[in-house]
């Protein structure tokens, strides 16, 4: 079956995703190569930056794989930046939440990242960033519309 002009216009979008996903990585790990933070470590101190969450919680929130975001919580513990607290609502899922240090390296690189998106920003128009993001929104709810629905 041949691929309609929607379907090629897709699939190159998709492509453009996948490489600006890359860099974006890249860059967010050099902004905080320095600071021992992976791009992995920093989404999950974002995750639990004003309040702790289970690690299912911090999964979901990013659509990662519980035992991924399970590996990458054990090394933070032994690295000193997170920590497991009681959970209230929960007698064996323990809630993640940073450490002193963990929150110090957070603030930091979140600081040195502000100054980079304003920095890469600049060439592009608010309207046309703005109507990027509701495309990839309306994508992603395209994929998995079931669990947009909450």
């Amino acid at each position: 079956m041949a691929r309609t002009e929607k379907g090629d216009a897709l699939d190159a979008l998709i492509f453009a995703i996948f490489k600006a996903n890359g860099r974006l990585i890249r860059g967010g790990e050099a902004l905080s190569k320095d600071l021992n933070l992976t791009a992995a470590r920093w989404q999950i101190l974002g995750a639990i930056d004003v309040n702790p969450r289970t690690v299912a919680q911090i999964a979901r929130h990013f659509e990662l794989t519980r035992q991924g975001v399970l590996w990458a919580v054990q090394g933070m513990i032994r690295d000193g930046l997170v920590e497991l607290i009681r959970n209230p609502d929960h007698r064996r899922a323990k809630l993640v939440q940073p450490t002193v240090h963990g929150r110090a390296l957070f603030h930091e690189v979140s600081q040195r990242q502000r100054k980079w998106a304003n920095e890469l920003a600049e060439p592009f128009a608010v309207a046309d960033m703005d109507a990027a993001a509701i495309l990839l929104m309306k994508l992603a709810a395209a994929f998995a519309p079931e669990q947009d629905a909450d």
